[in-house]
């Protein structure tokens, strides 16, 4: 079993994939943030160091679904491969972040790339405004996400609602992260398990 917990920055993801990890015993698959040599360069200068960090991205997920896909442990992972092109890289171009050759680039790689890559059986979307990511973004105070503007991260819902919207690759669930508090609240968190068991299991 394959879950992927999808959403933009500040969504509650690596909390969320921690959670369901501890509460199944499965194996948590985390982003690649901490050891990224782009994040910090970006953040500074986005136009500059755009095209190197998706492509980092990229790399660094297809080797992780490739090792995914070798193994038969249930897993939980914390965003997807899907994400980087459809969300992130897509973005990029249109804020003018990303030249057109490099998009086309980019966009040409992920399409070889993913005809190797199997879908996850379930895809958790966690919803959030834009005031409910900022406060998840100060109060976990990654010094490099401080100066994320709002726009890029409104521009990022819409690009994800977008793409929640033609969602067709396997399962969906999605979660309105405004309205529930999984990592403070075990009966919010309750309620989600029981949402991703009656997906899992087909039960209604």
């Amino acid at each position: 079993m394959h879950i992927a917990i999808v959403g933009n920055i500040g969504a509650g993801k690596t909390t969320l994939t921690e959670l369901l990890a501890k509460n199944y015993g499965w194996d948590p698959l985390f982003e690649a943030v901490d050891n990224n040599p782009y994040l910090e360069d970006f953040y500074s200068d986005m136009k500059r160091w755009s095209f190197n960090l998706q492509i980092y991205f990229l790399n660094a997920r297809y080797r992780q679904m490739v090792d995914v896909q070798k193994v038969m442990h249930n897993i939980i992972q914390d965003r997807t491969i899907y994400e980087d092109a459809y969300i992130f890289a897509e973005n990029l171009h249109d804020m003018g972040l990303m030249t057109t050759r490099d998009y086309q680039n980019y966009q040409a790689i992920f399409d070889n790339v993913i005809e190797n890559i199997k879908p996850p059986d379930l895809l958790i979307y966690l919803k959030a405004s834009v005031p409910t990511l900022v406060n998840n973004i100060q109060r976990r105070g990654r010094e490099y996400e401080s100066g994320i503007r709002l726009d890029y991260l409104s521009k990022l819902n819409d690009k994800y609602q977008k793409w929640i919207n033609g969602y067709k690759l396997g399962k969906l669930l999605v979660i309105d992260k405004d309205n529930v508090d999984f990592a403070n609240k075990t009966e919010d968190l309750a309620t989600i398990v029981q949402m991703v068991e009656r997906e899992i299991h087909g039960l209604f």
